[in-house]
């Protein structure tokens, strides 16, 4: 054996794939197929297959990828920041960086959709919310949004959907953050409303529908915000406010003030900077706006028993219900690092984060007061965080700080900006004192001599976190088992399989997860100096020229941080291209009737006009009626949105007609990047004839769900959409055009998690990318040909194959057993499994998509589930079992059900260990089936006391 073969560097691909050599032969003998390359010629059309290997490099083993990846985060310059700006350095407690950030036990979950395998994780959300609801004074808060500036944007909306007022304008105090107004001006020329800059106290001059103001400024000043709000509500406004998270610690609550909504970043909350993201934005208001509010809402309910149990409330707003009638297009929120923010209030509890937070005034009063005593002058007497000095000779001072290794905010020629956090330390502050003034400090001097820069009608005085959960885990004995505890509650994939169509839950490697907490990724600025982040500039490079060698685009935008981001920027993209064009009348955007509800949501949020494409029997886009649609509407026809292979899991034949058909109309094809994972290295979307698509990250390549979030959805664009792509008003992304404004808060989205893609396709390399596809193929055949011995396959293509995934139709068994897919659903959590998507496409169908990343003995284990619930509905049918108590209708069992009278027609052997295999490693649900209705009829979105749970 040569040299190379012993080193080995292709080993990662086997460790990515599940199937060995000898099953994939089995597998293709069961489905029918010669060989692999066979399957992929019956499954995916000839005329779109890619005719020749990816152009990327050959596989690196996992120690030489990281090695290499160490390499670039070297290029980075990790100076202290004092940047400030809605981002600042935080301690993350390592009890939660090393068991939530870098446990897949939290990280691999997926959105808790299935709340009774989800409690510890919806416990983890409450207890978020509850913090969220403590600080800012408000009624409800939502389990988290992507970004502050898109949670200002979304209250931007919202307020326009409640607001009595007629008016179409919206004030923005001039004191909001650039980062933030870049986002509303992108948002409200398409919502059709105009922006009004002006200082707080214009806010009640005219009828607004809704005014946002900043809390602190972006300069770090204090207002008292009271009269402003009264003034703005008097006039029919919905009064928002934009408030640091850690300055609420020690200020006066936007509730108290009058707010309605309060939005922001919790970053401060433990949480890395990671170069702009992923970080959990928090978003409260007011209990009447509960049925308007977008993003989850985390709500307390009660199970079949009458114990307390957590649930996802009020979905009906959400977008995969209400599509074009949807709040919002919001898919992903940010779970994990929600999750970790909430956390870090549990651990230090209130007295914890009070003192953190009047630490980081202190320094900076300290700091001001060294200032002015040294003849400097402030910008503002009253702050929390921020100083702004004016200088003479700024420029020398930033140069010097620069040298000594600490980043300032330029925030004008003769002003420069210090904004202090909780990893600041008395050096530091000495240091900073010595750059402004010239002298040495004496700290015991200034700390006795300096006044608090709070002004005394804003400081708090409302109690916080007040709940036993913020006042129990403060040893690192009592968090590590709080986090276990909540952790052995929840279901994710370092349990089993999770077989979500659509969702692609593969594997998320741990040399792909190692270096998002690395310091050189972690602890960076996102508007650090251009010449301190060349390290992330490369990664960033490298990642868009390997996605744009898998998916054929000449160019790609990196900002969107979710899927529907990306599908906002694709179609932001689209619209922008044909206002250049003269052509900004086009609004009709062409949707089939299968379509995920993103889409139709987005193209709302774009001001578009929604005609719906019919779907024919087998699930395709009904061509006839596509031609008929693009025809009525020629003259304004936007675009085409379609995902490929299609929501049904098949590869239409016709695609490449289809997107000549927009074409020919004057539309632009945007298609949606869900599906991604059935396409890489067989075919590419550019070359199919998309204009511009979106890719899940969190999907097709690797990033986890972080049990809903985070995400990643950057866009592909062809040459002539590749101008219009979001830019950013601070700092400037690379290749796009000046003055295109901003879809998300940081030029690169949640950049942070970037390595995770980057290292799974420089491990895979062009022929583990491929192969990666290939698999995923033959493992959804090997369900759908395995499964369909049990149930109908619903749809599949013209060689009777599926691709990446398959729907099961449970229908004909519902009416002949009166079980439905939610029995079928919640049976599976006693087998140990997570449903597949249930409902979507179809109404009663179960979408079930295995990804490459499951051996064949977790198919052939889930596979044997799911064939004995199909025996077990039989026992229903032919009356063995009541319709009314059966193991399906009163699944999920949990704990409690072992002990006490058991008066079942079935056995518990029948309920908890269902088969062989469920014994050996059996999960257990915290809690029975949980009561939906119960939880929207009797609403309580904060932390119900412990008792309770008992």
């Amino acid at each position: 054996m040569t040299l190379s073969k012993l080193f080995n560097h292709e080993e990662f691909i086997a460790r990515h794939i599940g199937p060995s050599d000898e099953e994939r032969g089995q597998m293709l003998a069961t489905v029918g197929a010669a060989s692999l390359e066979a399957l992929i010629d019956e499954t995916v059309p000839a005329d779109i297959r890619l005719k020749r290997p990816l152009e990327l490099p050959p596989a690196q083993s996992e120690a030489t990828a990281l090695a290499a990846l160490k390499a670039v985060a070297g290029r980075n310059v990790i100076n202290k920041s004092f940047i400030g700006l809605g981002y600042h350095p935080v301690l993350t407690p390592t009890v939660i960086l090393r068991n939530v950030l870098e446990n897949p036990g939290w990280y691999t979950a997926y959105t808790p959709y299935q709340a009774e395998i989800a409690q510890g994780r919806l416990e983890a959300l409450l207890n978020y919310q509850q913090m969220v609801i403590d600080l800012t004074g408000l009624e409800i808060a939502n389990a988290s949004l992507l970004d502050e500036a898109t949670a200002a944007a979304e209250a931007m909306a919202m307020a326009r959907r409640v607001s009595k007022a007629k008016s179409n304008q919206f004030f923005v105090d001039s004191r909001v953050l650039p980062q933030t107004l870049d986002v509303l001006r992108t948002r409200a020329k398409y919502f059709g409303f105009e922006l009004v800059l002006g200082h707080p106290e214009e806010a009640g001059n005219a009828a607004y529908f809704g005014v946002l103001f900043q809390y602190p400024g972006e300069a770090g000043d204090l207002i008292d915000l009271t009269a402003p709000i009264a003034s703005a509500k008097a006039q029919g406004a919905v009064a928002i406010v934009a408030a640091d998270i850690m300055a609420l610690v020690a200020l006066k609550s936007p509730g108290e003030m009058g707010a309605d909504v309060a939005v922001g970043n919790t970053q401060r909350f433990g949480v890395p900077m990671g170069f702009g993201g992923p970080h959990a934005a928090y978003f409260a208001f007011r209990d009447e706006m509960k049925r308007s509010a977008p993003g989850r809402i985390i709500g307390v309910s009660v199970d079949a028993k009458g114990k307390t149990a957590l649930r996802m409330a009020l979905q009906t707003r959400e977008q995969h219900i209400r599509r074009e009638k949807a709040n919002s297009n919001i898919c992903t929120s940010q779970v994990l690092l929600a999750n970790m923010a909430g956390m870090y209030a549990v651990y230090h509890g209130p007295e914890g984060v009070k003192r953190i937070a009047a630490r980081i005034h202190r320094l900076a009063a300290i700091f001001a007061h060294a200032v002015k005593a040294a003849g400097g002058t402030l910008v503002f007497d009253r702050f929390f965080d921020t100083v702004q000095v004016e200088l003479a000779n700024a420029d020398a001072v930033y140069q010097a700080a620069l040298q000594a290794g600490y980043n300032l905010r330029r925030v004008s020629a003769n002003v420069l900006g210090v904004s202090f956090h909780e990893a600041a330390t008395e050096d530091d502050l000495a240091a900073l004192i010595g750059l402004f003034t010239g002298k040495d400090a004496d700290l015991s001097a200034l700390d006795a001599a300096a006044a608090d820069a709070i002004p005394a009608g804003l400081k708090r005085t409302s109690a916080i976190l007040t709940h036993p959960v913020f006042n129990s885990h403060h040893s690192e004995h009592e968090m590590l088992r709080y986090l276990k505890k909540l952790e052995n509650r929840d279901l994710a994939m370092n349990h089993s399989m999770i077989s979500l169509g659509s969702c692609t839950m593969k594997l998320n490697a741990t040399s792909e997860m190692i270096p998002i907490t690395w310091p050189e990724f972690a602890n960076l600025h996102p508007f650090a100096p251009r010449d301190q982040v060349q390290g992330y500039l490369a990664l960033i490079e490298g990642l868009q020229q390997q996605l744009m060698a898998i998916t054929g685009f000449d160019a790609i935008s990196m900002q969107p941080n979710s899927g529907a981001q990306g599908e906002y920027a694709g179609l932001l993209a689209i619209s922008r291209y044909h206002e250049a064009r003269g052509e900004g009348h086009r609004n009709v955007c062409l949707i089939p009737q299968s379509a995920h509800g993103t889409n139709p949501a987005t193209a709302q949020m774009m001001n578009m006009q929604v005609v719906v494409v019919k779907c024919d029997e087998n699930g395709n886009v009904d061509i006839a009626d596509l031609k008929a649609r693009a025809e009525q509407h020629s003259a304004n026809l936007a675009a085409l949105m379609i995902t490929y292979p299609s929501t049904h899991g098949v590869f239409e034949a016709g695609i490449r007609e289809i997107c000549e058909i927009v074409h020919a109309h004057g539309g632009q094809v945007y298609m949606d990047g869900a599906n991604l994972n059935a396409q890489v290295g067989v075919t590419r979307p550019a070359d199919i004839g998309a204009d511009v698509s979106h890719m899940n990250l969190h999907k097709t390549f690797c990033i986890p769900h972080g049990g809903g979030g985070p995400g990643m959805g950057p866009i592909g664009l062809k040459a002539h959409l590749a101008p219009f792509m979001a830019n950013h008003v601070v700092a400037e992304v690379p290749g796009a055009q000046a003055g295109q404004s901003a879809v998300s808060a940081a030029p690169f989205g949640s950049a942070s998690i970037l390595p995770i893609s980057y290292m799974y396709i420089a491990m895979m390399g062009a022929e583990g990318m491929k192969q990666a596809t290939e698999n995923a193929l033959l493992n959804a055949n090997y369900i759908a040909r395995r499964l369909g011995e049990h149930y109908p396959v619903l749809y599949t293509g013209a060689n009777g194959r599926v691709a990446h995934e398959c729907i099961i139709d449970l229908r004909p068994l519902k009416a002949a057993s009166g079980i439905t897919e939610v029995d079928v659903a919640k049976r599976l959590m006693d087998y140990g499994f997570h449903a597949p998507t249930m409902s979507f496409p179809v109404p009663g169908t179960l979408m079930i998509e295995p990804t490459e990343s499951e051996s064949k003995a977790e198919l052939d284990r889930f596979i044997d589930a799911m064939a004995s619930i199909r025996r077990e509905i039989d026992k229903v049918q032919n009356g063995t079992w009541p319709k009314d108590n059966n193991p399906l209708v009163n699944a999920p069992h949990s704990k409690a059900d072992i002990v006490g009278e058991w008066d079942r027609p079935y056995s518990r052997e029948e309920a908890f260990f269902p088969l062989p295999f469920v014994l050996e490693n059996k999960f257990w649900p915290s809690v029975n089936r949980i009561d939906d209705v119960y939880g929207d009829r009797n609403l309580i979105c904060s932390c119900p006391s412990t008792d309770s749970y008992l």
